[in-house]
């Protein structure tokens, strides 16, 4: 019972603080976040005024939230299934394969994540310049160079996919190194005993490095999906400042304009409410649709 009782005290001297911290840092914040969004208040002065769920009752009416909804979605969707394709692809290439330049081609593949967003949308944006961009210098030479140059970032049917590209160029890397180390620890034996009994490559990816690194697989999916929702407001303000006309909108640039833009603070942290909703909620709805058996080697 003593022994008990010392395990006890010494769990809650080791957990006290980092359960302060929580509390602190983000259990306040976002209780605090949640009693602003029912003001009307412009965020720089004491002058506020109780409005209930007004500002909830605007947003559901805004073109502009819905607008930045559906690009946030559709970068979510786009980028997270490009990005984990070809980090799988690329991590079980090099780690299978024995390629000549195996270590440059890692460091080459992670150098984009060592990069800050700002550097990364100055390349891109110099790739994407419609006039001397390398994207458009390689299509002229197919379709020629009197056609009138494609504007990336200028047009609104395509500048949402040019955002795409920066974002998936930047996290493949980091996330290319984190399979390989888990598939590092897939015992050798497996490959060679799927070898002799005649499977492939493609086989042997999809019914033992898959299975075998879904752990890791489920959790950086999780973690990629909730950090696109930032990541991608950085590309935006960096490459695009939300335009042409709105186009490439996204929930917290949309947030970040009304609240510190338009001085309409309570509406922004109204967005921010709806924000942190929609986040939790795919989180749970990632871990539901993941889960499966764990295996064991």
């Amino acid at each position: 019972m003593e022994i008990k009782k010392g395990q006890g005290r010494f769990i809650f001297f080791c957990l006290a603080p980092a359960v302060i911290l929580f509390i602190v840092f983000l259990i306040i914040p976002t209780i605090n976040v949640f009693r602003m969004s029912t003001y009307k208040w412009g965020g720089y002065t004491d002058d506020k005024t109780f409005v209930g769920l007004q500002n909830f009752e605007k947003l559901f009416h805004s073109d502009k939230f819905y607008q930045a909804f559906q690009n946030s979605l559709l970068l979510i969707i786009l980028v997270t299934i490009i990005t984990f394709a070809f980090a799988l692809v690329f991590a079980s290439v090099l780690s299978r394969e024995n390629l000549k330049g195996q270590n440059l081609l890692r460091v080459i593949f992670y150098i984009p994540n060592i990069l800050s967003v700002v550097v990364i949308s100055a390349i891109f944006s110099a790739i994407y310049d419609p006039n001397s961009g390398l994207l458009n210098a390689i299509l002229n030479l197919f379709r020629g160079a009197a056609s009138d140059p494609t504007l990336w970032l200028g047009d609104q049917k395509i500048v949402i996919f040019s955002l795409a590209g920066a974002m998936i160029w930047q996290a493949i890397g980091y996330y290319m190194v984190m399979y390989m180390a888990s598939m590092a620890n897939i015992p050798e034996s497996l490959y060679e005993s799927a070898d002799l009994e005649g499977a492939g490559r493609m086989h042997q990816f999809f019914t033992i490095t898959i299975p075998l690194i879904w752990t890791n697989i489920r959790t950086t999916l999780t973690f990629f999906v909730i950090s696109t929702i930032n990541m991608s407001f950085l590309f935006v303000v960096a490459m695009t400042g939300g335009g042409p006309d709105g186009s490439t909108e996204v929930f917290l640039s949309y947030m970040y304009k009304e609240a510190y833009t338009n001085s309409s603070y309570g509406y922004g942290m109204a967005i921010g409410v709806i924000v942190f909703l929609f986040s939790f909620a795919l989180a749970a709805i990632l871990n539901a649709v993941t889960s499966r058996e764990h295996l064991e080697y």
